[in-house]
């Protein structure tokens, strides 16, 4: 069973990477740097299903039925996509995609990543339950109990209280693997690191928001939830204290949300930027010094690379442990 396991994880990892570098837009840069080329590699791309171009001959066919096309040598690419969606009662969420009518949702690589990561917290975690019940489990299954268990003895219980902290572990264990998850498959070659997106943490950061709002209206009643903001202060400071307090709930979140951003993206530029400078001296009258800065380049990327499988893990703990305490103390404002 472990080894059934395990291919199936290895048959996720090495399907979405092959998905994909095979199937993604790959950005095509115009009169960019070597760092630049590298960096586009941290911007999501759509997942296609062909691509065809058209140069100069196909524009003045097309001109002869009447329709309007590029000007003549411009050419342009009519890009088929996995999945896309039209929704045109919203503003436009991807850009570079006029082969779609109005706005669209399409399909990029980061989801592709984000559904793998959730297929491979699936096959890992399997065995957990029969572990809990019989005591019988392979190493894996012990490892990923004894995560479990150290989330809900050092972060859950402690901010939310054992009563509590026991209904919504699920939901903070979702939160913590999910991270650690999408950011251990941005370690994998040919693979993308979703929470180097913006949006993607800004969603996990609204969902700690919404948490924070819902669960503690709901355990303090609606009113009482906005009066206990405010700490016993003198009548004339309660509105501003108030107003500081409704700030102070919406930068909680906002701070997850760059925190994790920052890190994630942070420790892949400065990978990218040693790479970098390999393809930059290789492309200038001193491409003999692309030999010579290659193999501290390598070396200090590996290094990088190693430290990030720690830092991985790190920031979904912060950004476990802050949600914990941000969400316990709406719903325990006398603590």
């Amino acid at each position: 069973m472990n080894f059934l396991r395990l291919l199936l994880m290895a048959i996720v990892i090495v399907g979405s990477c092959f998905l994909t570098v095979t199937y993604s837009d790959h950005h095509t840069p115009t009169n960019a740097t070597a760092f630049e080329d590298l960096y586009m590699h941290l911007m999501p791309a759509p997942m296609l299903s062909s691509q065809e171009h058209h140069g100069a001959e196909d524009t003045a066919a097309a001109d002869d039925h009447g329709h309007e096309h590029p000007a003549e040598g411009a050419g342009h690419d009519t890009k088929h996509y996995v999945f896309a969606q039209s929704l045109g009662f919203l503003p436009s969420l991807m850009d570079g995609a006029p082969d779609i009518d109005g706005t669209q949702l399409v399909l990029t690589n980061l989801q592709v990543f984000q559904i793998a990561s959730i297929l491979l917290i699936v096959l890992a975690f399997s065995g957990v339950p029969g572990y809990l019940r019989t005591g019988r489990g392979d190493g894996m299954t012990r490892v990923l109990t004894g995560w479990i268990l150290w989330i809900r003895d050092e972060m859950v219980v402690p901010n939310l209280g054992a009563d509590d902290g026991r209904r919504f572990l699920p939901f903070f264990c979702s939160i913590f693997f999910f991270i650690a998850f999408m950011n251990l498959m941005g370690l994998v070659p040919g693979s993308v690191t979703p929470t180097t997106n913006i949006f993607v943490t800004l969603a996990l950061a609204l969902i700690t928001f919404f948490s924070m709002i819902g669960l503690g209206m709901k355990a303090q009643g609606p009113v009482a939830f906005w009066k206990n903001l405010v700490p016993h202060v003198p009548a004339w400071m309660w509105p501003m204290m108030f107003l500081i307090e409704v700030v102070g709930l919406v930068i909680k979140p906002f701070a997850l949300m760059i925190r994790l951003f920052a890190n994630m993206t942070g420790g892949h530029m400065v990978v990218l930027s040693f790479m970098g400078l390999i393809f930059f001296f290789a492309g200038t009258d001193l491409s003999p010094m692309a030999w010579g800065v290659s193999v501290p380049a390598v070396g200090f990327g590996v290094f990088i690379m190693i430290i990030e499988g720690f830092v991985a893990l790190l920031q979904a703990y912060i950004f476990t442990q802050l949600s914990c305490l941000f969400v316990g103390a709406c719903l325990h404002p006398d603590h």
